[in-house]
């Protein structure tokens, strides 16, 4: 399998990282996609792929050398995606117009670099589609996926993977359910966003890779097949989404 959404330097794991990493491949994770890690953590452990970008809840941050920086980072060979950009409404941690404007330069970056994107979208689902509408034509992830078939079949159409964590796991997330019963099988990830979101029955604990096996089985049982067909087809997905820079030997 694939953990296609995690943070693995973390401060959360700093007591036990390595352990942690070994336990992901025992669970059989092959490949993580760490979100935003220095250039030294990705190349510490061979599993890694790696995304450049700021979070919507850093987006007041920024200045000027933001995206020459971010543009220098993303010529490491391990790095396939800008990202997790987007919009948070939930926290309001940055102005929203400063975040609409942040995410349109990571947004113009990605198109320059020709690399996915990966989306943060957080009670802003019609400004982040109104923005990629405007200002994107190409592929990338909905991260965490949160909305309902609505938000799904609008989010396929314009060309993207919904990428489903522990939410799908928990009881009363019936609308993100429904969306991945109705996802097309071409276009479903898997993703833990550890140490975030753990699935049930870790629920309220720190989340790891290993735990994505509880994801898969949920998602297993809501599309009715088996959990060996989610893995083979959440893995193909990513490899196809990735395809350019996985076809540079990375993995």
């Amino acid at each position: 399998m694939i953990d296609s959404h995690c943070h693995p330097d973390d401060n959360a794991f700093d007591v036990d990282r390595d352990a942690m990493m070994e336990r992901a491949q025992a669970a059989g994770i092959t490949t993580i996609l760490a979100i935003d890690p220095s250039p030294e953590f990705l190349d510490q452990y061979s599993c890694l792929l790696g995304s450049v970008g700021v979070h919507p809840h850093q987006a007041a941050e920024t200045t000027p050398d933001t995206i020459p920086h971010l543009r220098q980072r993303a010529q490491h060979p391990k790095v396939v995606a800008i990202g997790e950009i987007g919009l948070d409404y939930h926290y309001d941690f940055a102005p929203r117009d400063v975040q609409r404007r942040v995410f349109i330069d990571h947004l113009r970056l990605a198109a320059e670099l020709s690399l996915p994107i990966i989306i943060h979208t957080r009670e802003a689902w019609d400004d982040t589609f109104a923005v990629l509408e405007e200002h994107w034509q190409g592929t990338g992830i909905m991260h965490c996926f949160s909305g309902g078939p609505k938000e799904a079949e609008r989010s396929v159409a314009m060309g993207f993977y919904l990428a489903f964590g522990g939410v799908i796991t928990f009881p009363k997330a019936l609308e993100v359910q429904e969306a991945a019963r109705w996802a097309p099988a071409d276009r479903i990830l898997l993703e833990t966003d550890a140490p975030y979101l753990a699935p049930v029955p870790m629920r309220g604990k720190r989340n790891e890779p290993a735990l994505m096996v509880h994801t898969a089985a949920r998602l297993a049982e809501l599309r009715g097949v088996s959990v060996t067909e989610i893995e083979r087809q959440t893995t193909a997905n990513f490899h196809q989404l990735f395809s350019a820079a996985l076809a540079d030997g990375l993995h």
